[in-house]
Parts: C-alpha cells; structure tokens; sequence
C-alpha cells in the first residue's frame, strides 16, 4: 500500500481506494459476498497473491469483512460498513467509465468471459421460473487471444447462477 504522508483525508483515502486492482475488488464485492475464486474469476489479469495482499490490506483498513463459509473451506469476503461507504464511488466511476472512456474501446477490447461474468451479476435468480434454465450465448469474431471461447451457457437452478464455457 503506497503513503502520502499528508495529513489530509483525500490522501488518507486514497492510500485505501487508489492502490491498483483495489476499485475492481470493491466493484465485485458491492455485487455480494465472493470466494477467493470468485474474485479471481471476475478479475483474471490479477495475480493470486496480489488478490490475497490486496484483501489483507482492506481487512486491516476494515474496508473488507472476512468470514470462513458456512460449508467447506475457504472464506466469504464482504464489505463492511466502511466498505458500503465506497459503493458509491464505484457507481460514479462506472458512470464516469461509460461517457468519457466508451469510444476507447476496440475489438481487441472484447473478453466474453469478462462480459458472461459482469452480466450474471445482473441476474436475480428469484426472478427465473423455479427448476433448471439454460441459457446459451455464441460469440463470434473474437480476437485470437479469445478463441476457443466462443459458446457459453448460463445453468440457472434457485439460488445459484453457473456459468459454463465448452473448451
């Protein structure tokens, strides 16, 4: 974590939020709680261990509440009160991101694994029929680093929305 060494609660605060990888981490956790993979998933240019000092660091900042899952190993991550405080922040940013920063965009740009992720955050499964829906999507003219990635699926079954690549 970089230090500004001001006594001044931008720069404070900016010591918390401006580190790199940390707004994206706010952005999946206003979403509700996320395993360590789940994060990973959402964010696939980062590092484990910087995902895992990242997480220590707004721990200690008490940005970030950590609790073993109910079931099985590993930890649910969620943002505390002070976390809840940036959630604006992120919305603007977003806001910000679609009117000034859009026309930077280009095919090469495109990740459908980003896009699956980003859009079953969107989802409320309550609001599908009960039982077993299946959704499929068919990317095409994707940039080489992305093909082989072409046909996803969406397995909706109340609570949980999966989502499944054909490698």
């Amino acid at each position: 974590m970089l230090h500004y060494g001001q006594f001044c609660p931008v720069a404070q605060a900016a010591e918390i939020f401006a580190d790199r990888w940390t707004p994206l981490i706010l952005r999946e956790l206003c979403f509700g709680a996320c395993t360590f993979g789940g994060l990973l998933s959402a964010m696939p240019l980062i590092s484990r261990t910087m995902l895992a000092q990242r997480l220590k660091e707004l721990a200690t900042a008490e940005v970030v509440a950590i609790e073993p899952k109910t079931r099985g190993r590993g930890y649910l991550y969620r943002l505390s009160p002070a976390g809840e405080d940036f959630r604006p922040m992120i919305e603007m940013l977003s806001v910000w991101g679609q009117r000034w920063v859009q026309g930077r965009f280009g095919p090469d740009d495109l990740d459908p694994a980003l896009l699956m992720y980003g859009m079953r955050r969107q989802i409320d499964p309550l609001e599908i029929p009960p039982g077993r829906t299946i959704i499929r999507f068919e990317f095409r003219g994707l940039p080489k680093r992305c093909r082989g990635r072409g046909y996803w699926w969406y397995v909706i079954q109340r609570p949980e929305v999966d989502v499944c690549l054909r490698a």
